[in-house]
């Protein structure tokens, strides 16, 4: 591919990738340095001063993030990452309820969406292995979940309903205050994989009646290594611990906890939400900006998940009949993703994007664009340009989507 396309000089990629990872923010790296050498005490032990400043420092770091979600500090528990929390959810609300179900009534079944992120899907799979039940919900062609079809699904032996909040890949929102309506009607335990949507639009546990949430940090700005698991104290949700060992957060995720990281978390929930209005404000903007301009330039160019129900900085876009990995690879300039699993020259097409209808070629032709707190409107510009010309060069050259065989 021509130079053309490429960033002048030396500059790196412009960096459209921000559902992956964020990159930390300066103003928490500052906040987390002093934690990692002179003040380097263990939160747990507070027999000494270096332990008690640890832990009043880990603690406030918790009070940040309740405050970000609208929750007591009680409730939050850190983990390693949204994953963790996903797979503590999961198997320890289906554990706890099969064993200790209502009026002596085990219940032994998730209800979740074929959509969800690979970690809460691969955790239904696993308790499937052990005994336990799961049903798996197609969505509507937009990425949204089907209210009355989720109503139906919901039985006496359903333990926990898991919807992702906002789409990792899609960008769509949930209806989560419907879904939690649904959910405490019935005493069935609610659960979202939050990791997006925390920090980026507005999340509030009580109004939405969540009982369950998984947050990452390096989502928001924040360091990797460092999330938690929101987790209802009043109705309490009850789960089964994944974790054995000295009890620390409470019984629920034992192990040494990483004050850094706590830290960085806490500060960078503090920063979201103080600036999460008018970055959603700007960001949504900059993905108008960069829909039309590729629609102008593309008129062909398809967008996939519900156009206004989304992430403010998220777009999936396919471009009929251009391989995704010939266009990334024709756009140096670019840090982007596909969204699919790839192996060598051969693309597997997205399973969200064949839940929404979305045929195989076009799958293979799609990109995910994610803008966040440091995109600029030039960035966008140039991007706009530069996947523009890649789609023309690849056309005039005769590349076209061709797909490995698949089941």
């Amino acid at each position: 591919m021509t130079a053309a396309i490429a960033r002048k000089g030396h500059q790196p990629p412009v960096y459209l990738d921000y559902q992956a990872t964020t990159p930390c923010d300066p103003r928490v790296v500052q906040a987390m340095l002093p934690w990692f050498t002179e003040k380097f005490g263990n939160p747990a032990s507070i027999t000494h001063a270096y332990g008690r400043e640890a832990e009043a420092a880990v603690e406030k770091a918790r009070a940040q993030l309740a405050s970000l979600i609208k929750a007591d500090a009680r409730e939050i528990v850190f983990t390693s990452g949204a994953t963790e929390a996903n797979n503590i959810a999961v198997k320890g609300a289906l554990r706890f309820h099969k064993r200790f179900g209502p009026d002596n009534q085990g219940r032994d079944r998730i209800v979740t969406l074929v959509t969800e992120h690979k970690c809460v899907l691969e955790s239904a799979k696993a308790m499937e292995a052990e005994g336990f039940r799961a049903t798996y919900l197609p969505v509507e062609r937009n990425g949204l979940v089907d209210l009355e079809r989720l109503k139906e699904a919901i039985d006496d032996k359903t333990a926990i309903v898991s919807v992702m909040a906002a789409h990792n890949e899609i960008g769509v929102i949930q209806p989560l205050a419907e879904i939690g309506a649904l959910c405490r009607a019935r005493g069935v335990l609610f659960h979202t994989d939050a990791a997006q949507a925390v920090g980026k639009i507005q999340v509030d546990v009580d109004a939405m009646s969540i009982d369950l949430m998984s947050i990452s940090g390096h989502k928001i700005y924040g360091p990797k290594g460092i999330g938690a698991l929101y987790l209802r104290r009043r109705p309490r949700a009850r789960i089964t611990a994944l974790i054995d060992g000295g009890g620390q957060e409470r019984g629920m995720r034992s192990g040494t906890l990483p004050t850094p990281l706590c830290i960085g978390l806490g500060e960078a929930a503090s920063l979201a939400e103080a600036e999460m209005a008018g970055e959603a404000k700007r960001l949504t903007a900059l993905r108008q900006r960069f829909l039309a301009g590729v629609l102008a330039a593309l008129p062909q160019t398809k967008l996939n998940g519900d156009p206004e129900r989304r992430l403010p900085g998220n777009l999936n876009l396919s471009f009929p009949g251009v391989p995704a990995l010939a266009l990334m690879a024709g756009c140096p300039g670019l840090a982007l993703s596909t969204g699919s699993a790839c192996t060598a020259a051969e693309i597997e097409p997205s399973f969200v994007l064949r839940a929404l209808g979305v045929s195989d070629d076009l799958a293979a032709a799609s990109l995910r664009i994610g803008l966040g707190r440091f995109t600029t409107a030039d960035e966008v510009d140039y991007a706009v340009s530069a996947l523009a010309a890649g789609v023309r060069q690849l056309g005039a050259a005769g590349v076209t989507t061709k797909l490995a065989a698949t089941t």
